[in-house]
């Protein structure tokens, strides 16, 4: 269980009433799902609290005692599948044990497996549309997301730097030529795509695979690759 639908869910009477229970531990999942789904569908603005709760199968007021309005249903999303993963993310860079060059790989590659590839990066493709309209939305986007998610790869760009593998540059403005590409991918997913002739196809494995190569070698230090 995940700590979002832990806190949600609390703790439980005893066995007497078990499946009743089973089902009400069930309802914030549910929720989450089918609120993540018509996020991505239909953007914050156009979703509305008793369509997420009739895709769930509860009624409206059952979705209001797990989130109290749609500004508390789109945060639970986005820590549920975005902002709650950052201490795993974090902890898989503490344990690496490869050079920095192939961090940079792992984490794009990652972030496209268990992100890019998914429905949550739809959330990503709502924020750019519709920030400036919802203020609240976009700065607690920012403070969930963007400053923690920044700060990670600032950390594999320093560590780089630190271990002599990566050239000094300016790490806050290098972490564009990282976060650039992703934003473009999932732009191209949910949006860009439609405009694009059919036989212009983006494979994103390849897509990854290639920015990360050209972006190491404007990274990597002359002679760094050779220093192990």
């Amino acid at each position: 269980m995940s700590p979002v639908l832990g806190k949600l869910i609390g703790d439980r009477p005893d066995e007497g009433t078990a499946r009743r229970e089973r089902r009400k531990e069930a309802r914030p999942g549910e929720l989450l799902e089918a609120a993540l789904d018509l996020f991505v569908e239909k953007g914050f603005a156009a979703t509305r609290a008793e369509e997420v709760a009739a895709r769930a199968g509860v009624s409206k007021g059952t979705l209001f005692l797990y989130f109290p309005s749609k500004e508390e249903l789109f945060k639970a999303v986005v820590r549920e599948n975005l902002a709650g993963r950052f201490k795993e993310w974090n902890q898989e860079f503490d344990a690496f044990e490869g050079t920095s060059a192939e961090l940079v790989h792992y984490c794009m590659r990652a972030w496209w497996e268990r992100v890019g590839a998914t429905r949550a990066s739809g959330l990503t493709k709502l924020i750019i549309s519709e920030a400036r309209n919802f203020p609240d939305i976009a700065a607690f986007y920012q403070q969930e997301v963007v400053r923690p998610g920044t700060e990670l790869i600032r950390r594999i760009l320093q560590r780089g730097i630190d271990r002599g593998e990566f050239r000094p540059m300016d790490v806050d403005y290098a972490v564009y030529a990282i976060v650039s590409p992703m934003i473009h991918l999932i732009m191209m997913k949910h949006s860009l795509a439609a405009c694009m002739p059919q036989d212009y196809a983006l494979d994103p494995e390849r897509y990854v695979q290639l920015h990360a190569d050209i972006l190491l070698h404007g990274l990597i230090r002359p002679g760094a690759e050779n220093a192990r």
